[in-house]
């Protein structure tokens, strides 16, 4: 029977030391807090470049060069520096045509592409820019955004709004349950990231001037908090 003593002994032990575990785990609680901050923005990121199409390869290819070299001179006598213009995308491809009557594909000449991102930190440029990129031969536009050219104040308030909010929500959860709160036991960040930035999309060959609003950016933060919660 002494074994069976020994057995028994034992499991009140491990009831024991698990009963405290279960107890400290279950007596938390994890809230999610978020935060944002709407700031002006102070850089614009345009993505623009010119298509070409010529009877070989190397026409192509050759006419694209040719234009995106005044494209880029352009740009730099804007003030654009060599740092903030970026190739982005270059391509070659057959241009095919489907044959009417039914027979395989031809290639009918090629299309060169190259595309650009430019980055425009003064915002009061950014129609003049777009006007003489288009002019001097960029046939293809994609887009721009805005955004800070140093997010890091933004994301900080950002950051310390998402905490205060999870403060908040985890004091609410607590008084309802009739519990107090008890110390931080843990804190995660869920990340930063530049929340909906206002975009804009126009056809290459729209009039100018280029009318630009470049509104407003938000830079959002989240935290995962953890808090001991005491009866």
């Amino acid at each position: 029977m002494r074994p069976m003593r020994i057995f028994a002994a034992a499991l009140v032990i491990g009831a024991a030391l698990a009963a405290p575990l279960r107890a400290e785990t279950a007596a938390q609680i994890t809230v999610t807090g978020e935060g944002q901050v709407e700031a002006a923005p102070d850089m614009a990121t345009l993505t623009l470049g010119v298509t070409t199409q010529g009877a070989t390869a190397a026409a192509a290819m050759a006419d694209n060069s040719a234009q995106l070299a005044t494209v880029l001179a352009r740009l730099k006598a804007a003030g654009i520096a060599d740092t903030d213009l970026q190739t982005t995308g270059l391509s070659l491809n057959p241009n095919w045509q489907q044959d009417p009557a039914g027979a395989a594909p031809k290639i009918d000449g090629y299309i060169a592409t190259n595309m650009l991102t430019v980055r425009i930190r003064a915002l009061d440029k950014v129609g003049a820019v777009l006007e003489a990129a288009i002019g001097d031969g960029a046939n293809t536009f994609n887009g721009i955004s805005f955004g800070l050219a140093d997010q890091t104040p933004a994301l900080n308030e950002a950051r310390r709004r998402a905490v205060t909010d999870a403060m908040a929500r985890a004091a609410l959860l607590a008084g309802a349950a009739g519990v107090r709160l008890g110390p931080v036991v843990s804190i995660q960040e869920g990340g930063g990231m530049g929340g909906p930035m206002p975009m804009f999309r126009m056809d290459a060959a729209a009039a100018s001037p280029v009318p630009v609003a470049a509104g407003a950016v938000t830079t959002m933060a989240s935290v995962t908090m953890v808090f001991s919660i005491q009866p």
